[in-house]
């Protein structure tokens, strides 16, 4: 892909070397010239030490054969300036990050998808990273809903059972499945169906209506994972 970073910062940096290292060819817009000389230094992409908000930077960008724009500025203004400027050429996928919540309905507006406050997602995670230990990754969906990535220990109740039987054991709730299952010496991972039998070791893709409460970390055998 063609991808048009705006924004150099805590943000974008991270971004543009995830995008680089997947083989996309990337061109990251950023104003600060010591900021940019750095980048440019750095990494294998095209850096434009410039405003993004003016129609001909993103000319010289190639806007009109990008695939996706990102713009991670710290000033939503700037941000939503870039995106109307990245609509009137039809770049065919427009993120952008969201700092202040009062600023969501506009960006709503624009119909521009959106990253909403991460500074706070990173706290968020550094928090639950060291409340929940046992939840290896997560991802919210919804206001109570989660995806979440957890290992069974030997001492958990599920550890030798097959599906069917943590559900007639009500040791799983209706309201979760396990969607994945990553067990040493396969690859790929198991799709999993009611007769597979739970192993001890195995790292499970769960999803979970209600979250990953403690309760439920218990049945994988976190019983210690009681912070709130």
């Amino acid at each position: 892909m063609y991808i048009i970073i705006v924004g150099a910062g805590d943000i974008g940096t991270p971004l543009m070397e995830i995008a680089t290292r997947s083989g996309n060819e990337v061109v990251v817009i950023e104003r600060d010239a010591e900021r940019a000389n750095r980048i440019a230094g750095e990494h294998d992409c095209l850096v434009l030490t410039a405003d993004a908000t003016a129609h001909e930077v993103l000319t010289d960008a190639g806007i009109d054969q990008a695939d996706a724009l990102i713009s991670t500025t710290d000033r939503d203004a700037t941000n939503i300036m870039v995106c109307l400027l990245a609509q009137e050429h039809d770049v065919p996928s427009i993120v952008s990050v969201v700092h202040d919540p009062e600023h969501m309905n506009v960006f709503r507006q624009i119909d521009v998808n959106t990253i909403e406050n991460p500074q706070d997602l990173i706290a968020e995670y550094l928090y639950r990273a060291v409340a929940r230990p046992a939840i290896i990754d997560y991802m919210r969906i919804g206001d109570d809903a989660e995806v979440f990535e957890i290992r069974v220990t030997g001492k958990a109740p599920i550890a030798g059972k097959t599906l069917l039987e943590t559900a007639d054991e009500d040791l799983l709730p209706d309201e979760v499945l396990v969607v994945a299952i990553e067990r040493e010496g396969r690859d790929p991972p198991l799709t999993p169906q009611g007769s597979t039998r739970i192993e001890a070791g195995d790292l499970l893709t769960v999803y979970s209506a209600f979250g990953a409460t403690p309760k439920l970390t218990d049945a994988f055998g976190h019983p210690e994972d009681r912070i709130e």
